[in-house]
């Protein structure tokens, strides 16, 4: 039995999902590679890689998604949940609208593709959810991310709760909640900061973790920050 994996990930035309697409492609595996801008992906011109332009809010992009996977593979063995809406505002000017779209992304466009996905994935299968340090409870909190962090931190619930619906069947599910990484979205979120981790380095923790780190947890939040605090 082939060890390539069929391999689903979200928010790729930059940074850490960028470099994700290019580790699994160059490791033979089969990638659906997901991204409103999906030119940077298809200019790779990987035979391994299929990519689309692609709305987590759209109903009709996620039943795109279902398609093909129901047509080109049957089953999925990794889903990453990577892509992300950031707003750095304070919170007394950003509207209800604003606030919204951040959770639309984060939040339901995540989970509504999650929920389109597992009757494809078993129990060796794995969701993989990106979160921030800044959605963990008790950790350093940051003025104008109230609508970015605080819809990191429902993801991490969200995880926990999949993972114990799920625990019976599969697939195993985890959350990675990340630390300061340098990419053009932390450049967004504090301008001139400099990272300690590039996106390739964050990306190849996350494909090694993808791949193995069900064998290991279930229901999970992994701080994966080399920061103190």
């Amino acid at each position: 039995m082939s060890n390539k994996k069929h391999i689903i990930i979200t928010g790729v035309s930059r940074g850490i999902g960028f470099e994700l697409v290019k580790l699994f492609a160059d490791a033979g595996h089969k990638v659906l590679a997901l991204s409103r801008n999906d030119k940077p992906v298809s200019q790779l011109e990987y035979p391994n890689v299929t990519s689309f332009s692609f709305d987590l809010n759209t109903d009709e992009d996620v039943n795109r998604v279902k398609s093909f996977v129901e047509n080109e593979w049957k089953h999925v063995d990794v889903l990453i949940n990577n892509a992300g809406r950031l707003l750095n505002k304070p919170f007394s000017e950003t509207s209800r609208t604003e606030f919204e779209a951040v959770y639309k992304v984060n939040v339901f466009g995540l989970a509504e593709l999650t929920r389109i996905i597992i009757p494809y994935m078993n129990k060796e299968s794995h969701v993989v959810s990106v979160s921030s340090m800044g959605g963990v409870q008790g950790s350093v909190k940051f003025a104008g991310l109230s609508a970015y962090s605080s819809s990191k931190g429902a993801v991490i619930t969200l995880t926990e709760l999949l993972a114990e619906e799920y625990k019976e069947t599969g697939p195993s599910f985890n959350v990675l909640a990340l630390g300061a990484v340098q990419t053009e979205m932390l450049e967004e979120a504090f301008p001139g900061y400099k990272a300690p981790l590039s996106a390739l380095e964050m990306a190849t923790y996350i494909y090694e973790f993808s791949l193995s780190g069900h064998k290991y947890y279930n229901g999970k939040l992994l701080q994966v920050s080399n920061s103190t605090p």
